[in-house]
């Protein structure tokens, strides 16, 4: 959802539904759909020519334009896949209420409205349904049945739809979606907020509207970036980004920092608890690689099963960037080969799942959690994600730079200086825009830098295989009040250079190491321990590989920087940024590891 860089790739192929279906076949037509409010809402519909028989609906609403807009302009192409090509569904495409040609507000993850009082309480599902039911009674030659996707921020209006779904809606699939913006989503990451990506994203999308329009202004359309660090280091303080560039004329910005806290506001837009009593089946779909939304897919699948006991959910994981799983071509990425076309495995699954549920055509048997496995090149399918076959183990951070995957003697600690005016680079690489290879780069240039602790194991005897979520647990002290912690899980390839690829990372704002509705700050130079859950993953270590774990408190400017003292760090000025000295312990009394699980 949130960087220019992926909008601009992907306009034409994902967000805008841009698959391989001919649109000739179908007749178009636009019309201004009524909500129950009053609202009235964009919506494209493309309806087969053939009258011969009855149609499902396939829809997708979005925030990213439906154009083209004219009933005598049509998309080149329709559907999620290139598979779609060879059937015949209705169409549709919609703008969701506030944005291009739909009239109304605008909301920033519209919260849910469970209780809905009166015609005026208005969500998503309501829209939904209100729009599923115009077109029922409104298009002729339907079959009665809907499926509902979505990618990205699209893929939070599939996602939305679920709650008290209109009965028709018998298939949704949530791709990559939009979840949970503080804990894990775009916004922030464990309290930490994502730079870069916002500040690059909300500048292409939220420029003031006062009326439905077709096109989008930038908010300050005279940024040009080159050099990503230097511009972000030399803008400095979160404050001086509206000062300077956005002049109050981005909501969602000002929003966004005016909650630097699991506050109300986020609470709101965490659509997870709404997700009760579903209906549709669901088909949750994510990447391994996907730098912005990995978490929604993680969780809203969790979210669902564990919300729902009788359910029909199924989620698939590939080794895939944000929404490079409806690519024509996916069989490489950064470093990896796969060895096959990753996106047309799942492209396969997508038609199945729709044409059974909506044509009652063919079938749909994909197990519960269809996984594709890094390192090893497999797909793997469970009956339950995380794998029930997995059993827990422990990586235990060692002296001398050591990483022991069994139990053992551990001694000493570790430190480093964290200076936010000389911050470690999310990547070696100089670039305007935030780099998805990023997800799998060497690390090497890292593991040089005295700001970056390091732990490697010997070269592994067997393969290991680890299937689900990663837990650091660390014990820690600041010399500041407040740091943040990131930890990557690295894969050292056996050969000349030692490749250090990057498998997995995440970053947690210490302050938020208890609560992220309450910060807490730390106590200087006092022992404390400090947990992070980073993202599910699916990877074998090769025989002859070494594992690494590194860790440090900057990561930038994929994420902003940490004053490092317990203060607002929206309204932190220049000089309010220290440098302060962290220490890392392995000792028995504080046994600082990793935790994973492993399948066997």
């Amino acid at each position: 959802m949130k960087i220019i860089s992926f909008i601009l790739l992907f306009t034409s192929c994902v967000l805008f539904s841009c698959a391989q279906q001919n649109s000739s076949g179908y007749t178009k037509i636009e019309r201004m759909v009524p909500m129950r409010d009053g609202v009235k809402l964009f919506t494209a519909i493309y309806i087969p020519k053939n009258t011969e028989e009855k149609y499902p609906i396939l829809m997708e609403r979005t925030p990213y334009s439906s154009a083209p807009y004219g009933e005598n302009n049509l998309k080149r192409n329709l559907g999620p896949n290139p598979l779609f090509a060879n059937e015949n569904y209705i169409f549709v495409y919609q703008d969701v209420r506030g944005r291009h040609m739909s009239e109304g507000q605008f909301q920033e993850m519209t919260p849910a409205i469970d209780d809905k009082k009166s015609s005026k309480d208005v969500d998503e599902s309501s829209d939904t349904y209100d729009t599923v039911d115009w077109l029922l009674k409104n298009i002729e030659n339907n079959n009665g049945k809907v499926g509902i996707y979505g990618i990205s921020y699209p893929g939070f209006y599939a996602s939305a739809a679920l709650p008290n779904a209109h009965p028709a809606i018998k298939a949704v699939s949530p791709q990559a979606p939009v979840t949970d913006e503080f804990e894990g989503d775009d916004a922030y990451h464990r309290g930490a907020f994502y730079l870069m990506d916002n500040f690059s994203f909300l500048n292409f999308f939220d420029a003031p509207r006062d009326s439905p329009r077709q096109k989008n202004p930038g908010v300050n359309e005279t940024i040009d970036i080159e050099d990503a660090y230097n511009f972000y280091l030399k803008t400095g303080a979160l404050k001086n980004y509206n000062e300077l560039y956005f002049h109050n004329q981005s909501k969602i910005w000002n929003e966004y920092l005016a909650h630097s806290t699991n506050d109300a506001y986020w609470q709101a837009r965490n659509i997870r608890p709404h997700l009760t009593n579903i209906k549709p089946a669901t088909l949750l779909v994510g990447g391994w690689f996907d730098a912005e939304d990995m978490f929604g897919s993680l969780h809203t699948y969790e979210a669902i099963e564990k919300q729902n006991p009788v359910n029909d959910n199924r989620i698939i994981m590939g080794p895939w960037t944000h929404g490079a799983w409806e690519r024509h071509d996916w069989s490489n990425f950064d470093t990896y080969s796969f060895g096959s076309n990753t996106s047309a495995y799942f492209q396969k699954m997508e038609l199945d799942f729709f044409n059974w549920y909506l044509k009652g055509k063919g079938s749909f048997n994909a197990a519960e959690a269809t996984v594709f496995v890094t390192g090893s090149n497999e797909w793997k399918s469970f009956t339950q994600w995380p794998p029930k076959e997995a059993t827990t183990s422990k990586w235990q951070l060692n002296n001398n730079h050591g990483l022991l995957l069994q139990n053992g003697l551990v001694t000493g600690s570790d430190q480093y200086i964290s200076d936010p005016s000389n911050p470690v680079p999310y990547l070696d690489k100089k670039s305007g825009d935030r780099l998805s290879e990023y997800m799998s780069a060497d690390q090497t240039f890292a593991s040089k830098r005295s700001d970056v602790l390091y732990y490697e194991s010997a070269a592994i005897k067997d393969d290991i295989t680890i299937a689900g979520p990663i837990t650091a647990s660390l014990f820690v002290s600041t010399t500041g009040t407040d740091a943040d912690f990131i930890v990557k899980v690295i894969d050292v390839q056996p050969d000349d250079h030692q490749t250090q690829q990057l498998v997995r990372a995440e970053v947690l704002r210490g302050k938020f190491r208890n609560s992220f509705e309450k910060p807490e700050p730390f106590v200087p130079n006092q022992i404390t321990p400090v947990k992070l859950e980073l993202n599910s993953i699916a990877h074998t270590f090769l025989k002859g590989h070494k594992i690494m774990v590194q860790i440090q408190s900057s990561w930038f400017p994929l994420v902003d920087l940490n004053p490092q003292q317990f203060i607002n760090i929206p309204t932190a000025t220049d000089a309010d940024f220290k440098k302060t000295t962290i220490q890392i312990y392995h000792d028995t009394a504080h046994p600082s590891s990793v935790e994973v699980m492993q399948l066997k």
